[in-house]
């Protein structure tokens, strides 16, 4: 019994010591982030991109592989996910690495938030300060994306969502929650379908899946309440938007950021 257990640990092991797979990132009850195997970098993908399909922070990750902004990859490089490294201090959001391979998008069109809907339960908040439809966190200011019903909230546990799912019609308006930069903007990481990634300063990130259309492209500043994309249902069976902020890396309750409603 003993041998036979050993050698089936061992072949669960073996995958794991070399490139991972998609079911990394593809398994809902898996939570990175990943700290073994290697990634090889492919056209169109950026640091970014990268540091968000296992979870890491791409700073942290980069410093790892010995890189220094911006951040510029080459296809064909390989990235070591086995090496934990620090966040450099000096580092700035205006260093944002670059594609292997951008792909251009459509200017977005700017439109003012919509009013929001009614008021719902929400759980205790970081310090901040909420003014009517925006709340101020950590010096980013936050609105609501979408003014939908949220159908699955953030879950570390059971069935693990790592952001809020927001119910809503094919080709409705989706806004960015807060001023920032899009560092990533397209469908290269399965599960999200047409995604779009938005840095807000040196902590922050937020994400947008399952879009119909991408209105923005890598590089472009958007201001908070600018539409971005159409909601749509590209990755998933149903029309909805999938919101994400990310705290150095990390998934956190997107409804402990927005302002209540």
């Amino acid at each position: 019994m003993a041998r036979a257990a050993a050698l089936l640990l061992l072949a669960l092991l073996l995958p794991l010591s070399g490139c991972n797979t998609n079911a990394i990132y593809q398994d809902n009850l898996y939570n990175p982030p990943v700290y073994w195997g290697t990634h090889v970098v492919k056209k169109g993908e950026n640091l970014y991109r990268i540091a968000w399909r296992y979870g890491r922070d791409y700073r942290e990750l980069g410093n790892a592989n010995g890189l220094a902004p911006p951040w510029n990859l080459q296809v064909g490089q390989v990235l070591r996910l086995d090496k934990k490294g620090r966040i450099p201090e000096s580092t700035r959001t205006a260093s944002a690495p670059r594609s292997t391979a951008p792909a251009p998008r459509p200017k977005a069109v700017t439109q003012r938030p919509k009013a929001t809907t009614p008021p719902s339960t929400r759980t205790t908040r970081p310090a901040g300060s909420a003014s009517g439809s925006s709340q101020t966190v950590a010096n980013v200011r936050w609105h609501w994306p979408h003014g939908g019903t949220v159908i699955a909230k953030y879950s570390t546990s059971g069935k693990v969502n790592k952001g809020i799912d927001i119910a809503g019609k094919p080709g409705d308006a989706v806004k960015a929650a807060a001023n920032g930069n899009v560092v990533y903007a397209g469908s290269g990481l399965l599960g999200y379908g047409n995604l779009i990634i938005v840095n807000h300063n040196e902590h922050y990130l937020s994400a947008y899946a399952h879009n119909r259309k991408i209105l923005v492209q890598e590089g472009e500043d958007v201001k908070a309440g600018q539409v971005i994309a159409e909601l749509g249902s590209t990755g998933t069976d149903k029309p909805m938007l999938h919101f994400e902020i990310r705290k150095n890396g990390n998934p956190v309750d997107p409804s402990r950021y927005l302002p209540r409603r």
